[in-house]
């Protein structure tokens, strides 16, 4: 439904010179599969990347009223679900040299 509602809002704005950015998406390879298949291949992909302990840090901030084990233990667990799921198409994009890092 995610890739409907962007199509739909792409569509909607074909003729903007400024393109588009899509925020968060896609997070697994099958998605990526998928918008490429159904919108199209995209011109560039950035991936905005920082260390494991930088989103730890920065997830506790934005959560200080609740600093409990079960929060740091729920944000780690959050940050190796991401890893697993984002390196396949991190590197996905790697190989269609259409992945521009920013640390």
């Amino acid at each position: 439904i995610v890739l409907e509602l962007l199509r739909e809002a792409m569509i909607s704005k074909l003729g903007d010179p400024k393109g588009f950015l899509v925020d968060g998406y896609p997070r697994e390879l099958k998605e990526a599969e998928e918008f490429e298949s159904k919108i199209g291949e995209p011109k560039l992909v950035l991936c905005l990347d920082c260390s494991a302990e930088t989103m730890s840090s920065r997830l506790l901030m934005r959560n200080q009223s609740s600093q409990d084990s079960d929060n740091t233990e729920t944000i780690k667990e959050g940050i190796e679900s991401y890893y697993q799921a984002s390196k396949p198409v991190i590197a996905y994009y790697e190989k269609k040299t259409q992945l521009l890092k920013v640390n």
